[in-house]
């Protein structure tokens, strides 16, 4: 396992970390969470996410009571969680001090934790000042119930309004974003967000590095039984693989296939190695709903390190819809 700062921040987090969106709750018990969070942890991963929505708060139980007893140093492993969705009552959602605080309290008492390292603001909230949340986020760290905290798909001006309060009022700035970055959606991540990488030093936890699963090919002949966009509950997902513009997407991961074949991988550990090639990705993190893909996933450290220039030349020809380049990538 390669360990990288979060940002221009001492933290240390592993490159590949292991996320509870979907799967806990709904997909797995906390026996088989167990099983896939002690197999990512004797891989090298030491940071664990999770959120108050997800399966409305059962992520964070299920997690917490793994944690209990899993035996691990508390100092050995990082956790997170966002906040924004916390209830249908409208102090229960959004960034206010007071749902900042009172969400940190309950997600802590769910997790189990005295304290989580990593806090973020799930989406930017619009109805609430950047000051008001800035110190509200700064109490919850002065408060030791965090260690850093952050933002979640906000816009690159935001953040920096929210950077610039805290340097202006001598209180913590946000550490790092939490983006969705894969091979079909660079646009925020490589180009929006690109001046503040180097301006306040943002670390970053990319999401979604297989696209939902798109990126596995599990998807080429449509929706499987069984799969994430199969759940009940999350029919929301199906028109991001069923339509003109998932066709051609499917199209791509088609062509990505030879690839991934010649390389010795799956599409899987392709496409997460190809986001770790991004200097500007601090950790990718990972789902799993069994421990087998668990360990699949961990594989992509060492297709990462088979990337050659050559290689993702070529990968980019085929995303961009570009003639492929001169040398092959065969003989590189």
């Amino acid at each position: 396992m390669e360990y990288r700062n979060l940002g221009t921040s001492g933290l240390k987090v592993s490159a590949l970390s292991y996320g509870s969106w979907v799967t806990f709750g709904p997909q797995m018990n906390t026996e088989i969470a167990a099983e896939c969070m002690h197999r990512a942890y004797d891989a090298g991963v030491n940071f664990f996410d999770n959120a108050e929505v997800y399966a409305d708060g059962v992520a964070e139980k299920i997690m917490g009571a793994v944690l209990a007893d899993s035996g691990w140093n508390r100092s050995s492993y990082i956790v997170s969680t966002k906040i924004f969705w916390g209830g249908e009552g409208p102090n229960q959602r959004g960034l206010s001090r007071k749902h900042i605080v009172e969400g940190t309290d309950a997600a802590l008492a769910r997790l189990g934790l005295d304290y989580v390292d990593l806090i973020f603001c799930h989406r930017a909230d619009l109805h609430t000042p950047v000051e008001e949340t800035v110190r509200a986020m700064n109490h919850v760290i002065q408060q030791g119930k965090a260690l850093y905290w952050g933002t979640s798909e906000w816009p690159a001006n935001r953040i920096l309004d929210a950077y610039h309060v805290a340097r202006r009022e001598h209180l913590i700035p946000p550490t790092m974003e939490q983006p969705q970055y894969h091979l079909f959606h660079r646009e925020r991540f490589e180009k929006e967000y690109a001046p503040l990488y180097e301006t306040m030093g943002l670390g970053t936890t990319i999401w979604s590095p297989l696209a939902g699963g798109l990126l596995t090919g599990k998807y080429n002949d449509g929706i499987p039984e069984g799969s994430r966009a199969d759940l009940a509950g999350y029919e929301w997902l199906r028109p991001r693989f069923q339509g003109d513009e998932p066709g051609r997407r499917i199209a791509k991961v088609k062509q990505l296939e030879p690839i991934a074949g010649d390389i010795g991988c799956s599409l899987a550990q392709l496409a997460i190695a190809w986001c770790l090639t991004n200097p500007n990705v601090s950790t990718v993190i990972t789902g799993a709903s069994r421990p087998d893909q668990v360990s699949e996933n961990m594989k992509a450290m060492e297709v990462f390190e088979r990337l050659t220039p050559e290689i993702l030349d070529h990968i980019e020809s085929i995303v961009d819809n570009k003639p492929a380049p001169e040398q092959d990538w065969r003989s590189s």
